[in-house]
């Protein structure tokens, strides 16, 4: 079948490496612009457009997808299908309406709408999440299904371990569709939550909390985003590993004690012992080192 493949994140472009090793192999890939990215700050490629450099397809990074130009560069591909997969802006009319579309969607939708459905599915304790392959429309989210499979979410997962697999599953649901073509069916009503996009106050480990609320935001951030918690230095102390310290009740919330060589962190209920630590400025390390470059904790 003959595809054209919208995506941009590192997830969107192993979706794309599955697809690309089938016949529906994409025509032309479009990705979002060059933007800045990682601790230097350097305008760089998205994922999507250096997988696709590699595997030789033709990219269109356009500012809008939705205008006039881009949407003619993809027509003239003649797909028979457009695919795709954490593209990371909203696509409007006509453009919806030109091609048949498949959304890679990496939940059990209704469940999880919207921009950071991993992450939101760890963070809420849910005990599987999924992938969607839908029909986009005008509602974020909320178009016809035709098929979805479940993927449990370890005791331990992280978005770095999780992500991965539910890519996988991704490309093997769409190149299934390509493949069979099943139909479509509305989404039900009731069930209906909303993956919110992560802003800065979503990282914070707010010691109001309890600690198995924090220590899944933890996981949920980890390695992509990152967690923090405020230091009373007015520093901001990165937190990318942590787990559930027993006997931690004892410490106050906000409070870093240290207890048995031990770094805690104190929640409303609960604690948190701190295992790997990201410095402002520095690279990660284990909180023990970090607890050796201070004579007291701060």
């Amino acid at each position: 079948m003959r595809t054209v493949y919208l995506g941009t994140s590192e997830f969107a472009a192993d979706v794309l490496d599955a697809v690309a090793a089938t016949p529906h192999r994409p025509l032309l890939v479009v990705t979002r612009p060059d933007r800045p990215r990682g601790r230097g700050r350097k305008v760089q490629p998205p994922p999507v457009a250096e997988r696709a450099a590699l595997l030789g397809i033709e990219t269109l990074q356009p500012d809008d997808v939705n205008a006039e130009e881009a949407r003619a560069a993809i027509a003239a591909a003649a797909p028979e299908a457009v695919l795709i997969c954490a593209y990371g802006a909203l696509l409007k009319e006509p453009l919806l309406s030109e091609h048949e579309m498949l959304n890679v969607h990496p939940s059990l939708l209704p469940r999880w709408r919207g921009a950071a459905p991993i992450e939101r599915a760890i963070e809420a304790g849910d005990e599987e999440t999924g992938v969607s392959i839908m029909r986009p429309t005008a509602e974020f989210d909320a178009g016809p299904v035709c098929l979805q499979r479940a993927e449990p979410i370890r005791p331990d997962d992280d978005f770095g371990s999780l992500a991965p697999r539910l890519a996988a599953l991704g490309g093997e649901l769409l190149i299934e569709t390509l493949d069979t073509q099943p139909p479509f069916r509305e989404q039900p009503d009731q069930g209906v939550t909303y993956a919110e996009k992560i802003q800065r106050e979503d990282r914070l480990l707010d010691p109001s909390l309890r600690a198995g609320e924090l220590e899944r935001r933890v996981r949920a951030l980890n390695p992509h985003v990152g967690a923090y918690i405020d230091l009373d230095s007015g520093e901001r102390l990165g937190v990318r590993r942590a787990r559930l310290a027993p006997g931690g009740n004892g410490v106050a919330p906000g409070a870093l004690q240290v207890d048995d060589s031990r770094l805690l962190y104190g929640a409303a209920q609960g604690a948190l012992e701190l295992l790997e630590l990201h410095p402002a400025g520095k690279r990660p390390m284990a909180a023990g080192d970090w607890l050796r470059g201070h004579k007291r904790v701060p």
